[in-house]
């Protein structure tokens, strides 16, 4: 019924994956340049001309005796060294870090280098171990950047760091390997079996890592829109949106651990006058001023966001009575600092009302209990703190039905 078919080994033609591999590496590297218009991502732009230079080198390297005059020794894969050295570069420039240029270049001028010295020209096996050096510590250091990121969601990273530290080892393979074969006829055979072997991987690894490069720009990109929508551009802080969604994630994790939560409403003591007095520019200095107060006295599991003009908002996790202690610090703080608004004319304050709840308490039924008390801080001469007499445990009916999260606060 079926055809039988003779049992050949395969063959690979190693001319034939050369240009396959030359091809797919130039394509991808026109494909990262062509992301790199569209995110404006800088990292993809030194990673497509990255590819595109070593596919360059490569076929430089496969014509060098048909130049003329004939290319300095080495040239080719010295430029294919700087190729890897710009993708590590690429790693760290996706991680806002500096670019290291002398490193960068390192193993191309180590190659040239060598290529000075005839016995080195002259030996099979010391440049395949020089040459998987050099390879497997860009790739090894690509890596380490990526690894450098680990707290930030490491299920999601694990290929990035995996895919360069494969490519890596396979390309240190060839050092043991020539570490036993003493003779340079040895190294010959092993070089023709090898090169096919490392083709193919490195086709492997072209796409996979352009593949996962993609997927990390993309999520930045994705973050970046995420967290411009959720910020106030003024002062840095949450915005309301962001900061009802930040409040609601710590009470679920305060009611994991059953510990109570309280809320903060912070609101500028006559900040109309400011604008119209002293001009917008330093209410926004205000603004900012207090911003950096505010965040300066409060702990880094402390939530703080801006929910309207001169209003602010924190979410602490602890007892109504520790919020207090918070409270005061920020309200003195921040009367001692006003002054240096506006050359010193102003003398800025803040009335702060507090609302602590039980485990599971709502946020909007939290804001508006702190609201009530801003509003006694207020009426009560204002540069105070009031603590609310309601004690939020469950949250609200307004919010179960999907009710406006925009919570009313004092003027």
């Amino acid at each position: 019924m079926f055809m039988s078919v003779p049992n050949f080994p395969i063959a690979l033609d190693v001319a034939t994956l050369f240009v396959v591999a030359v091809c797919v590496t130039a394509l991808l590297g026109l494909l990262l340049l062509f992301a790199w218009t569209q995110d404006r991502v800088r990292a993809l732009a030194w990673w497509g001309t990255a590819y595109l230079l070593g596919s360059a080198s490569v076929v430089m390297w496969s014509s060098e005796s048909h130049f003329s005059p004939p290319l300095p020794p080495g040239i080719a894969n010295a430029i294919l060294y700087v190729a890897c050295g710009m993708i590590w570069s690429a790693a760290r420039i996706f991680h806002g870090r500096p670019v290291l240029w002398g490193a960068m270049v390192a193993g191309a001028v180590v190659w040239l280098a060598a290529c000075l010295i005839p016995e080195f020209i002259e030996s099979v096996k010391a440049r395949i171990v020089l040459s998987s050096i050099v390879v497997s510590s860009y790739t090894f250091l690509a890596a380490a950047e990526l690894w450098r990121e680990r707290r930030k969601r490491l299920s999601r990273y694990w290929p990035a760091i995996l895919v360069p530290v494969l490519h890596g080892l396979i390309f240190l393979c060839p050092i043991p390997l020539a570490g036993a074969l003493q003779a340079d006829d040895g190294m010959v055979i092993l070089a023709d079996g090898w090169v096919a072997v490392l083709v193919l991987e490195v086709m492997l690894y072209v796409v996979g890592s352009a593949f996962i490069v993609l997927v990390l720009s993309k999520e930045r990109t994705v973050r970046i829109h995420r967290n411009a929508a959720s910020t106030d551009d003024l002062t840095g802080l949450l915005n309301r949106r962001g900061f009802v969604c930040a409040a609601r994630l710590l009470i679920d994790r305060c009611k994991q651990k059953r510990d109570p939560v309280s809320v903060l409403v912070f609101d500028l003591d006559h900040f109309k006058r400011v604008n119209d007095n002293h001009g917008h520019a330093a209410g926004d200095e205000a603004l900012q001023l207090f911003a950096a107060v505010a965040g300066a006295n409060l702990r880094a599991s402390d939530i703080l966001g801006r929910v309207g003009g001169e209003e602010f908002v924190a979410i602490l996790p602890g007892s109504i009575s520790d919020a207090a202690v918070a409270a005061e610090r920020i309200r003195s703080s921040f009367e001692a600092a006003g002054g240096m608004v506006a050359n010193g004319t102003l003398n800025l304050t803040v009335s702060v009302g507090i609302a602590g709840g039980e485990f599971g308490a709502d946020v909007m039924a939290l804001i508006s209990a702190a609201d009530k008390a801003l509003y006694k801080a207020k009426f009560n001469g204002r540069n105070r703190v009031e603590l609310s007499d309601e004690v939020p445990t469950v949250a609200d009916e307004r919010a179960a039905h999907g009710v406006s999260d925009e919570p009313l606060l004092a003027s």
